[in-house]
C-alpha cells in the first residue's frame, strides 16, 4: 500500500482524490461503488501495476475526499460520465482500460458506451450491462434502494449511528446472499445483528479507512448517486457496449436474487447490452468478491486486459 501515491486533480471545476501506482504506459481505471472509496481498489491496484499497467483509482465527486458538488441533489450518474473522461483528459490519458463495481459498474458501462474510442476493454464487477440492473419495481418495498431513494428517510437510519457503524452494518449486511428487506416496521439499519463479525476478508483497519472517508464526505452525495438519480432519464441508458467486456459475478452475490437477474444473465439475455461479453462466475464470490476473494479477480482482470490491444 505503502507504493499508492496520492494526488488532487481538478476535473469540472471539482478537485478529485487520486490514487495511483504503476508505472505501465497502459493505464486502468477503477470506478468504485457504495459504500466503496477508492481504497477499495488496493488489492486490485497492486497487482495490475506488477503487472506492467498503470493503475489509477479515484473517489467520486461527492464521495471520500473529492469535492462536493455545489448542488448535490441536482446530480445524476450522467455528471459521472463526464468525470471520468474529463479526468482521463486531465491525466493525459486517450485510452484505458475500465473496470468497474456496484454502480460503479453501471457508469463503466454507460460511458463505454457513449465514450467506446476511449476504452480498449470494459470489466465490470456484480451488476450486468443494459438498463435491465437498474429496474427495482419488482422488488419489495422494504428492499433498500426503495428505502434509499425515499428523501430523509436513509439520513435519519444513518443518524442513529456513528458513520463507522453504519459502513460496518452495510458492508456485514451485503456480503450475504440474501437480499438486505426491511418489515415496514424496520429500517436497513435495523436488519443488522450486532453480534455479527466482520467479513472475514475486511479488517478493522479496512473498516476505519472506510469509515475516515465517509466522515469527511458524509451521505448527501451518496444517496443521490446512485440511489435517488438511478431512474432519471440521461440519454446513455440502453445505448449498447460495443467494447470488449468481462462481467465477473460472484455466484452468492445478493445481486443475482434479485427477480430475473439469474436467467438474464446465464441465458445470454445480457449480451443483447454488451455485444462482446464474456461472464465469468466465482462459485463462493459476494458482491464485494474482489476484497473477498482478491487474488482471482486479479488474474481475470489482468489475464482479460492483457488479451486486449489498446
Amino acid at each position: 500500500m505503502e507504493k499508492i501515491q496520492h494526488s488532487e486533480v481538478e476535473v469540472k471545476g471539482l478537485k478529485l482524490h487520486v490514487a495511483e501506482v504503476g508505472t505501465g504506459s497502459k493505464a486502468v481505471l477503477f470506478l468504485h461503488g457504495f459504500p466503496e472509496i477508492w481504497y477499495t481498489w488496493r488489492h486490485q491496484m497492486i497487482a495490475v501495476a506488477n503487472a506492467g499497467y498503470r493503475a489509477i483509482a479515484f473517489d467520486f465527486r461527492g464521495y471520500g475526499l473529492s469535492e462536493q458538488p455545489a448542488e448535490p441533489e441536482k446530480e445524476t450518474m450522467y455528471d459521472l460520465i463526464d468525470e471520468i473522461v474529463g479526468l482521463l483528459d486531465a491525466l493525459n490519458i486517450t485510452k484505458a482500460f475500465l473496470v468497474g463495481k456496484d454502480f460503479g459498474a453501471i457508469v463503466a458501462y454507460r460511458t463505454a458506451a457513449v465514450h467506446p474510442e476511449r476504452f480498449g476493454a470494459v470489466i465490470t464487477l456484480g451488476i450486468p450491462p443494459g438498463s435491465y440492473a437498474t429496474q427495482n419495481h419488482r422488488l419489495p418495498k422494504g428492499y433498500y434502494f426503495n428505502r434509499w431513494q425515499e428523501p430523509g428517510r436513509a439520513e435519519a437510519d444513518f443518524g442513529r449511528f456513528p458513520v463507522k457503524s453504519v459502513i460496518r452494518n452495510i458492508y456485514t449486511l451485503f456480503s450475504k446472499s440474501e437480499v438486505p428487506i426491511a418489515a415496514d416496521d424496520q429500517e436497513i439499519m435495523d436488519l443488522f445483528d450486532p453480534s455479527t463479525p466482520l467479513p472475514p476478508w475486511f479488517s478493522e483497519e479496512d473498516l476505519s479507512t472506510y469509515a475516515s472517508l465517509y466522515e469527511k464526505s458524509g451521505f448527501r452525495y451518496t444517496l443521490q448517486v446512485p440511489y435517488r438519480s438511478l431512474n432519471v432519464e440521461t440519454g446513455s441508458r440502453d445505448v449498447k457496449v460495443t467494447n470488449p467486456a468481462l462481467l465477473i459475478m460472484g455466484e452468492k452475490d445478493y445481486v443475482f436474487k434479485f427477480p430475473g437477474t439469474e436467467d438474464y444473465i446465464r441465458s445470454g439475455a445480457v449480451k443483447n447490452a454488451a455485444l462482446d461479453l464474456e461472464i465469468t462466475y466465482i462459485p463462493e464470490g459476494s458482491h464485494f468478491v474482489h476484497e473477498q476473494i482478491p487474488d482471482k479477480v486479479n488474474q481475470l482482470i489482468i489475464e482479460f486486459i492483457d488479451k486486449q490491444s489498446i
